[in-house]
């Protein structure tokens, strides 16, 4: 896993470890289910492996958690003096992503073994031991510059009538 691939769980270990702010979009009520790697591979291979279905299947942790939650769960696990930070949430972000699994349970007689936090945990010893010299920092954050620009537009007065 990149340090710096711009995904939720990795920005906020990195930036706990970093002993930075943890940024939120939003007031982080919205809500995420995170699934372990080694959680998701079983899925896929006993999907890969079967013939009773051949329709789509979610694989996935239906266990939702706020992403407030997750913040704070990873200041916890990493003993990080790291602040919580709000700015104002893109427009295209959901307030909600949790997967139905009933097919894959049905099918596949496949959930997810492993919990956020001991998640959390393996990948939070995972970054510990990444050679950060081998990983460039990102150039400055622009994954929100459209929202924002959106947001200047449509508060902004037009002649056009």
């Amino acid at each position: 896993m990149h340090p710096y691939d711009g995904r939720v769980v990795s920005n906020f270990i990195i930036q706990a470890l970093n002993n930075q702010d943890i940024t939120i979009y939003g007031d982080g009520s919205q809500t995420r289910s995170f699934c372990f790697v080694s959680d998701l591979i079983d899925g896929l291979v006993k999907l890969m492996n079967q013939e009773e279905t051949v329709g789509p299947i979610n694989v996935g942790n239906p266990y939702e958690f706020t992403i407030k939650q997750l913040a704070e769960l990873c200041v916890e696990l990493t003993g990080s003096k790291s602040q919580i930070t709000f700015k104002p949430l893109p427009n295209d972000d959901p307030k909600q992503r949790r997967p139905d699994i009933s097919k894959a349970r049905e099918y596949l007689k496949w959930e997810p073994s492993i919990q956020l936090r001991e998640g959390l945990q393996m990948t939070i010893e995972y970054f510990k031991n990444l050679d950060m010299r081998r990983y460039k920092k990102p150039t400055s954050h622009t994954a929100h510059m459209n929202s924002e620009r959106e947001r200047a537009i449509s508060t902004t007065p037009t002649s056009f009538q």
